[in-house]
């Protein structure tokens, strides 16, 4: 567990610093334009933010996948111990550590924010919210409706990419690109959470009222995935309700070949 709970860890500090920072530190980057004597975007803009979200869930689903499942969102492993794919016993320990890498990623992101000469982080810092903190000005219905709607795909996406008849060693690019179009499709109404521990990480460091919101970006994303995780087996004939998740080696299982005598004591 001690290995597991590492890799969520690392992977929620890295979603967060890898997404969050794109979206504060890169999604706009005006330059002087010599010609015009100007200036000229060389951000990347919407695309390039929800691109790096993606490809930040790659890349750590790759690195730390086997170890821990690559979670990295708290709506996930709930909507998965739903779903019946995850003990629910190990459920605390996994937010509990996504919940402090993002907030470390959040600090970092902030420490290195202010090294900018003029820097203000009220109403920046890629913090989700609804009405005056959504970045298109919607209503906190539409966001509530984005959010649950969204995470329940991203969860069926979860769980159909890891199911065992599903293309081996491709589930975390299925991911990724389920993660990229979300945000591109969100990203106005919301600023695109999905993910209660992403939400959370920089929410306090906004300096207006982010925190104030914050509930939302918790209550929206869990009850997507629970419906989600809830709703999979009638949607695809895939039941894995009755299958033993716990991990836990019975002593019949265990045979000499093994290089375990399943008649010593324990």
């Amino acid at each position: 567990m001690r290995q597991r709970l590492a890799a969520e860890f690392l992977g929620t500090f890295w979603l967060v610093f890898g997404g969050c920072g794109s979206a504060i530190y890169a999604a706009t980057f005006l330059a002087p334009n010599v010609v015009s004597g100007g200036s000229v975007n060389n951000g990347i803009g919407f695309l390039g933010v929800a691109l790096a979200f993606g490809l930040s869930v790659v890349t750590m689903a790759y690195a730390v996948g086997h170890v821990s499942g690559a979670h990295f969102n708290p709506a996930v492993t709930i909507g998965v111990a739903v779903a019946r794919r995850f003990e629910w016993r190990d459920v605390p320990g996994y937010v509990g550590v996504q919940v402090v890498g993002g907030l470390l990623a959040g600090t970092a992101l902030w420490a290195i924010a202010r090294g900018k000469p003029g820097f203000e982080a009220t109403g920046n810092m890629a913090a989700n919210g609804w009405g005056d903190l959504s970045p298109g000005g919607y209503s906190f219905v539409a966001v509530l409706c984005a959010e649950v709607l969204l995470t329940a795909i991203f969860l069926y996406v979860i769980l159909g990419a890891t199911d065992t008849r599903a293309p081996e060693g491709f589930a975390p690019l299925a991911i990724g690109l389920s993660l990229t179009l979300i945000h591109l499709v969100s990203i106005p109404i919301s600023n695109t959470s999905v993910n209660p521990a992403r939400s959370t990480a920089v929410a306090f460091f906004n300096g207006a009222g982010a925190p104030g919101q914050l509930w939302l970006f918790w209550v929206a994303p869990i009850l997507g995935a629970a419906i989600a995780g809830a709703t999979f087996h009638l949607i695809t004939g895939v039941d894995r309700r009755d299958r033993d998740i716990s991990g836990e080696i019975e002593a019949e299982d265990v045979t000499v070949a093994d290089g375990v005598d399943p008649e010593a004591p324990r």
